[in-house]
């Protein structure tokens, strides 16, 4: 007898965070709607130390990632594909050659990994901390030292108002100003200086507005957190003065290995120079007196988006709709083309993910919003926004495919972004493009009555066969002479498009 299938509160769900500095892997199960942790891995492979001058990633760091993440997935076998998110963080988003590297690791992992962006970073990681600590009424502050980029946000409830991501994180810090794990003096002052230059135009914005509750994640803050409190110099948390102690303390050796703080691990060592001058350089430029660690991160962050998602409680959905409105988009000719584009793509891909329809009918809302900027190749500016513009929950991946798709909804094609896709992964992106593009023009009227009363969409390999009842064909010849064109326009690509009428 087979066995019974889980249900949605017994089905486990996964979330793995790969940091510049160590990996992370949680897996879980709903309690009362809760994620309740099974198992916990983490392991440090320090990702960021293989990026070479010209932010190549090679060597024994991707050899360290590879063989953590072959570990982390025997822990997810029992997880559903669609219950596990796997994200990369700044290194990932540095790394020169990250289309060369990264199938190997999601090969190695046996899960696709996407790389979010600093703002999306912040969000997940507000999402965390505040999921594992109530931070009270009124605005609190959030901040998290990676090892390759420092988030600092400003939220209201489970809400991220302001965030912020620096490119500077206890790896690259410590490697940039205590190479060889030398302690100079002159070194963190530099070292505290050269970060306050980053973080000073966001502490400008920041300091008006105030806060209430200071909440601290990562290992960096932790590992401060735990020495304070161990030599007795701050017994709740991170004051301002045990860690200006603390900072005195670190300069009476010559060298990391020489430091004798109580509480202070092996595995942080070689890293924790570097984020305490971060740390410091926080609390000087914000003018903080404490600061609370909370056990949530990033990792805690994607299991609760991941349920949102799960839960049709999206907020990318929320997103798409803040878009909208800024853009002044005009929602009804949105929602015209998102359901012609729906139905004419279940005729090229009646297989596709979740994901690859949500990418469909986010572009379908979103292709005209360049309009707001000009008429004149409206698809190319909406496709530059879409592309560098900050869009919670979505990774830079996902953008990028929305931009893609924006501009290659009218006029030319452009599909040369698709040439360095996997085969697979290029057959669905041609099947989202033609279905908008064939979708704006059947809705070009811009009203309800002049849609199509039916149509159907087949695909012979690179040929299309568009099915279109004769007489509303005949009562609109503009839309033929839109398809004859459109024809024409994906000849050169090899598509051969061809109307038949019923």
């Amino acid at each position: 007898m087979a066995p019974a299938r889980a249900t949605e509160e017994e089905a486990p769900l996964a979330a793995v965070d790969l940091g510049s500095n160590s990996f992370h892997l949680v897996v879980a199960r709903l309690r009362a709607g809760v994620p309740e942790p099974l198992d916990r891995v983490r392991e440090r492979v320090r990702l960021a130390a293989g990026l070479d001058a010209e932010n190549r990633m090679a060597g024994e760091a991707v050899e360290r990632a590879l063989g953590c993440l072959r570990r982390f997935r025997q822990l997810l076998r029992g997880v559903p594909a669609e219950r596990v998110r796997a994200v990369g963080t700044n290194t990932f988003r540095k790394a020169a050659n990250l289309p060369e590297f990264l199938p190997l690791l999601e090969a190695a992992l046996g899960h696709p990994i996407e790389v979010v962006g600093g703002a999306e970073e912040a969000r997940l990681i507000h999402l965390g901390v505040c999921h594992s600590v109530d931070p009270g009424p009124g605005r609190h502050l959030v901040l998290d030292i990676g090892g390759g980029s420092t988030e600092c946000i400003l939220g209201e409830g489970f809400e991220a108002r302001l965030t912020a991501s620096f490119q500077m994180g206890c790896v690259s810090w410590s490697r940039r100003f205590f190479p060889g794990g030398r302690l100079r003096r002159r070194a963190l002052q530099e070292a505290v200086a050269e970060a306050r230059l980053e973080i000073e135009p966001v502490a400008r914005r920041l300091r008006p507005q105030g806060w209430g509750r200071v909440l601290g994640a990562s290992g960096t803050i932790k590992a401060c957190a735990r020495v304070l409190r161990e030599e007795g110099w701050s017994p709740g948390g991170i004051a301002r003065e045990g860690l200006e102690r603390l900072a005195e303390a670190l300069l009476e050796a010559d060298r990391v290995e020489e430091l004798e703080l109580r509480g202070l691990r092996e595995e942080r060592r070689p890293v924790f120079a570097g984020g305490l001058a971060l740390l410091l350089a926080l609390f000087r430029s914000l003018g903080l007196e404490n600061l609370e660690p909370a056990p949530g991160a990033l990792r805690e962050g994607l299991l609760y988006d991941l349920l949102g998602r799960l839960g049709r409680e999206d907020v990318r959905e929320r997103t798409l709709g803040a878009f909208e409105e800024r853009f002044a988009v005009d929602r009804e000719q949105g929602r015209r083309v998102a359901g012609l584009a729906r139905e004419l793509h279940q005729g090229l891909a009646p297989a596709a993910s979740a994901e690859d329809r949500l990418l469909l009918e986010g572009a379908a809302r979103l292709h005209e919003l360049g309009l707001f900027l000009s008429a004149s190749r409206h698809h190319e500016h909406g496709a530059y926004v879409v592309r560098h513009a900050d869009m919670p929950g979505f990774s830079r991946g996902e953008q990028e495919a929305l931009a893609v798709l924006l501009r290659n909804a009218r006029r030319s094609l452009d599909p040369r972004p698709l040439e360095t896709l996997p085969e697979r992964e290029r057959d669905a992106a041609w099947a989202r493009i033609l279905a908008l593009r064939l979708a704006v023009r059947l809705a070009r009227s811009r009203s309800e009555e002049s849609l199509p009363p039916r149509l159907a969409l087949r695909r012979e390999d690179r040929t299309l066969r568009l099915e279109l009842p004769a007489t509303w064909l005949a009562d609109h010849p503009l839309t033929r002479a839109d398809l004859e064109h459109e024809a024409r326009r994906l000849r050169p690509h090899r598509w051969r498009l061809i109307v038949e009428t019923v």
